[in-house]
């Protein structure tokens, strides 16, 4: 185009200075003229000529109706929203779709546009399907087979309309109208946020749960666990997991969770849970978990390592609110069984996420922290800072931190003039007789302190000293080593000697 141009400018300067056509002539050399021709052919079209030029063939009427609609599209594009702009501009390419050549316009080969004009066609009749009173249900087949696997076609038949249909078909009485609509919805929503948030906005999640909250009956089990699945896929967006908390899905899901038997699938079952999760993530959802008691039936299905890992997740997020923590703290044997989480050394990401919990709640409340010390913690995390993986090290070695700083504040408080007594238990007997001679007190408790010391150091050694030998062992039978080799004496003199060095204490 620029060179178009730039001869326009060049037969005006000459109209401009020159008298007439024979000035203008004479401008132009044999070569000058054949390369203009040239320029006029290479730009696709002619421009008006002054001085008797021929005017070159026209533009084509296609390319002429395309130019025009590209820039009717820029031009609204400017003053629309983004979200908007996008909607526009992808409904635009998909109409403009089966009006390009088949010589394929823009580049795309001709097979290559053919096919894709096709798929347009098909997605097109589908959604003309869901409109249609009569063929909706075949309509939410074949959106639900069409979008199993192809993102284009979510996006594609959001855009064209099925979403809306499809939300209204859940108010039919036909079983397999109510199927057939439930998996189209959840197809269209896998990896799309904004499928997910469209179908929440249409009133998906009311008419879900009137399908399976039926006072008279029990819901149809392949209903219900398509209602789950959909929760699943629907709140792992973060603008959703309120809007479907405060909808009521939750006392669903948790009693779904509880009805589970030998007739229920594990998949149905793993779909709840992770339901579960992700609305737990958003700490407007906890009172409601905490409403629904779903917290004693997760402690006490804890053991069941096919889900226990999913429960821990659950409870981590609970814990983050303060009633969410008062929730779990009050259970009977809470903390019990989450301090026997700790000794699951063949689960380690559930040592990880049980010493998680038991550490924001170590953090927060000096009750549980107590309550903690009664459940037996000290030696659980004492094995977990020497075996455990490097996280749970970690969050066993804050937790025994947060136990000796409580410790030596009972300490302060008993041997500092009485200050604090009437909130702190004491560690250590006291009587009338030792009470007028505060030396000899201190002597004693001390005495005391040095003892219950010496047996978190006898214990830790006695760890270390077991884990070093059967490292040692583990050693030696790789190199073929006999195992009375290496002295007994010497072995214990080596793990007491490296003990020695790394206890903490």
């Amino acid at each position: 185009m620029e060179k178009c141009l730039r001869s326009d400018v060049g037969t005006v300067v000459l109209d401009r200075h020159g008298g007439g056509n024979s000035r203008l002539w004479t401008a132009f050399s044999g070569a000058s003229f054949r390369r203009t021709i040239i320029d006029s052919m290479r730009c696709g079209g002619s421009r008006r000529r002054h001085d008797g030029f021929a005017a070159a063939k026209p533009l084509p009427e296609k390319l002429k109706q395309q130019n025009e609609k590209q820039k009717q599209r820029s031009d609204c594009g400017s003053a629309s929203k983004k979200k908007n702009i996008n909607g526009s501009e992808k409904l635009s390419d998909i109409s403009r779709l089966s009006e390009w050549p088949e010589n394929g316009f823009d580049g795309l080969a001709a097979e290559e546009v053919r096919t894709k004009v096709e798929a347009l066609e098909e997605l097109k009749r589908v959604a003309k399907c869901l409109q249609s009173d009569d063929n909706t249900l075949s309509g939410a087949i074949e959106v639900r087979r069409l979008t199993k696997e192809n993102s284009e076609a979510r996006t594609t038949l959001a855009l064209l309309g099925a979403i809306p249909p499809l939300v209204s078909l859940l108010d039919s009485e036909d079983l397999a109208s109510q199927i057939g609509s439930l998996y189209a919805l959840l197809n269209l929503g896998i990896g799309n946020d904004a499928n997910k948030a469209a179908i929440v906005k249409a009133g998906a999640v009311h008419k879900m749960l009137r399908l399976v909250e039926s006072p008279n009956e029990s819901p149809n089990q392949a209903v219900a666990e398509a209602v789950v699945a959909n929760f699943l896929g629907l709140s792992a967006l973060d603008s959703n997991k309120p809007i479907i908390g405060s909808s009521g899905a939750i006392p669903f899901l948790v009693k779904t969770l509880k009805d589970l038997d030998q007739t229920r699938s594990s998949q149905a079952k793993q779909d709840t849970l992770r339901a579960l999760y992700n609305l737990s993530i958003s700490p407007l959802n906890v009172p409601q978990i905490i409403e629904t008691n779903l917290v004693p039936f997760l402690l006490s299905t804890l053991g069941d390592m096919e889900v226990s890992e999913r429960i821990l997740s659950i409870l981590s997020n609970v814990v983050s609110t303060g009633e969410g923590r008062k929730g779990v703290s009050i259970v009977p044997d809470a903390f019990q069984i989450l301090v026997d989480a700790l000794n699951w050394t063949d689960s380690p990401g559930c040592q990880e996420k049980a010493s998680y919990i038991l550490m924001v709640m170590a953090h927060k409340s000096y009750g549980d922290r107590q309550a903690m010390i009664e459940a037996g913690i000290a030696s659980s995390l004492l094995e977990l800072t020497l075996l455990g993986s490097t996280l749970a090290q970690k969050r066993a070695s804050r937790i025994l931190e947060r136990l000796r700083v409580d410790k030596g504040k009972q300490v302060l408080e008993n041997f500092g003039g009485g200050i604090g007594t009437a909130v702190s238990a004491p560690i250590c007997g006291g009587s009338s007789s030792t009470s007028a001679y505060p030396n000899l007190q201190l002597k004693e408790c001390l005495e005391e302190e040095e003892g219950v010391m010496s047996e978190e150091r006898k214990a830790v050694k006695q760890l270390v000293q077991h884990s070093l030998q059967n490292n040692m062992r583990r050693i030696a039978k790789r190199a073929n080593i006999p195992q009375d080799f290496i002295p007994s004496d010497h072995l214990k003199s080596l793990t007491s000697n490296s003990t020695s060095k790394s206890l903490p204490f």
